[in-house]
């Protein structure tokens, strides 16, 4: 019965850290703006299906798309067994589903066994692209914003998944070697095509240390897995929660299309003469993004959605001419800042207290004005999250509202301003050139 307390112990505990640690995750989108984006759900739909689920464009490189799907319909998939496993711990029962099931249970754990050898292996290759081969945009010797924990965090789960991977086919080979002898309470499934290759190597064992390496590795593969969930929420992996509502809620319209600024077209319409929205009495008016309140909750939303795997930024043109631009660093950014909300929101339970920093603290005016706005990070994303956005709403602040813009810009927006084009002529002129 003790066994049984101490697991239900863990998975309260382990339930609440990890609703605990999505509450403040809302609470920091939820200081963002509100954007309506509940159109057309038929078509929405289908590019949850196409781009979260079936990772359309990870198959434009073909080969990281056969192995990142496999990772993750391995693990997603091989998870369902979590649910025999939760309901073992609770009720004191051991393969409860194997008698209800009979041949199918075994074709289910085999079937999970194939999955998770290929959920390894595509792990280790993974890790070889990245410590052997040296794949560039991955390296934080090349890319600043991958220093310290993004570099720690991309290892840390490839070596999570091999390791709960081990501990499953221990689990399931010690189990097999213990029916052969007869043990109580091991029910006699057989063994299984992956497990079943490593019999030979504790058929010398004892039964007591196999009994003890056979509940070792099956606490070990349960509070792994509980103790992973709750290490993605503040992983990059966290793509695992948010990648289908980024992609529900992603922008219909073409990548190309910029956004009107509603507060400059408040302003237009004034001046015009033309009917306009009632606004709050004396509120100001605010252009751009200094912080990520100024931001709409799809932002955020994209923030905590980017896997960080830098392939906006090695598309990204500015970036390749060495600028300082790099839209990954855009989108982590972004994250780090709704973290710093969301630990002031925690500290003062619930309630913003300004705590005198904000996004443009971190994102530099040259970065913001290196990028060109040509959509290469938006359709090299994989989610086509959009780094894009961020950028146009930041910079939108630092020329509106801190006049922070070389001069030769300046030129040019006085020149399409009274001149209705960039270059300083007579708009009556502007048709001479089809005379000559």
């Amino acid at each position: 019965m003790l066994p049984q307390l101490f697991f239900i112990g863990l998975l309260a505990g382990m339930g609440y850290l990890i609703a605990n640690r999505f509450r403040w995750i809302a609470a920091s989108i939820h200081m963002t703006q509100p954007v309506p984006m509940n159109d057309q759900p038929s078509l929405r739909w289908k590019r949850v299906l196409l781009l979260a689920f079936g990772q359309k464009k990870m198959f434009q490189k073909p080969l990281v798309g056969i192995f990142h799907f496999l990772i993750y319909v391995g693990f997603v998939l091989i998870n369902v067994e979590i649910l025999e496993i939760i309901l073992d711990g609770i009720l004191g029962t051991h393969r409860l589903f194997a008698p209800f099931l009979g041949d199918f249970y075994r074709f289910l754990i085999n079937y999970f066994e194939c999955l998770a050898a290929g959920v390894f292996v595509a792990c280790v290759v993974f890790f070889a692209r990245r410590f052997l081969l040296g794949l560039g945009r991955l390296q934080a010797s090349q890319h600043a914003e991958l220093k310290g924990f993004p570099i720690r965090d991309a290892y840390t789960i490839l070596g999570i998944e091999c390791v709960l991977m081990i501990a499953l086919w221990t689990m399931n080979t010690t189990d097999a070697v213990l029916q052969m002898r007869g043990e109580e309470h091991y029910l006699a499934v057989g063994s299984f095509v992956v497990s079943g290759q490593f019999i030979p190597w504790f058929e010398s064992f004892t039964t007591g240390t196999l009994l003890m390496l056979e509940r070792t590795a099956w606490w070990f593969h349960i509070s792994g897995i509980l103790g992973f969930a709750w290490y993605v929420t503040y992983s990059k992996h966290l793509h695992i929660f948010f990648a289908f509502p980024a992609a529900y809620y992603s922008s219909l319209e073409s990548s190309g299309k910029m956004g009107a600024m509603s507060s400059v077209t408040h302003e237009v319409k004034l001046m015009l003469g033309q009917p306009v929205e009632s606004q709050e009495a004396g509120a100001a008016v605010k252009f751009g993004a200094k912080d990520v309140m100024d931001l709409t909750w799809k932002n955020a939303l994209d923030a905590y959605s980017c896997t960080e795997c830098g392939r906006c930024t090695e598309q990204c043109p500015a970036n390749q001419t060495g600028r300082a631009l790099s839209p990954r660093k855009i989108m982590m950014d972004t994250r780090d800042r709704l973290e710093e909300v969301a630990q002031v929101l925690k500290v003062n339970q619930g309630k913003w207290v300004a705590d005198d920093k904000s996004l443009r603290d971190r994102i530099s005016a040259e970065e913001l004005r290196a990028c060109t706005t040509c959509q290469a990070c938006v359709e090299a994303c994989p989610m086509e999250l959009s780094p894009l956005s961020i950028i146009l709403e930041m910079r939108r602040y630092q020329i509106m509202e801190e006049s922070d813009a070389p001069s030769a810009w300046n030129s040019m927006f006085a020149n399409i301003e009274t001149n209705q084009a960039p270059w300083k002529f007579n708009p009556s002129d502007r048709l001479n050139w089809a005379k000559s």
